[in-house]
């Protein structure tokens, strides 16, 4: 036999494009978040990064102070109005399990119209729950 048998290389790249496929449009789409490791060790940066909590009533505070939902839109902006580090100012936004996703989503929309796009979702580990 002289001829090389190309059936299995066929079958081989016909599942490869299938799979690619597949899996081009899930990496394209998603939402522009930051979002943080699981064991990702101290971040280095200079600045200290705003931290955003919202508790299980959805009262929402800014670095300790605490936020009415009419003045987040003002507030945001003010923080985006001052100048950034070089490494861009990064925001951490802690939200309460049993909290609404809707109102999850109303600060982080908040967040983009503010032009603050580095976000990280922090979350504890399982080692960390009370």
């Amino acid at each position: 036999m002289s001829e090389i048998n190309v059936t299995p290389l066929v079958d081989v790249m016909l599942v490869l494009l299938i799979i690619f496929m597949v899996t081009a449009p899930l990496l394209v789409a998603g939402v522009p978040i930051d979002l943080p490791e699981s064991r990702a060790g101290a971040l280095d940066q200079q600045a200290k990064p705003v931290q955003i909590a919202m508790d299980r009533n959805g009262r929402i505070t800014i670095d300790d102070a605490p936020v009415v939902d009419a003045e987040l839109a003002r507030t945001l902006a003010n923080i985006a109005a001052q100048p950034q580090p070089p490494e861009g100012r990064r925001i951490y936004l802690r939200a309460d399990r049993t909290l609404d996703y809707g109102r999850v989503m109303r600060v982080m929309g908040e967040l983009n119209r503010a032009g603050l796009n580095r976000v990280a979702l922090v979350s504890v580990g399982p080692e960390q729950q009370p």
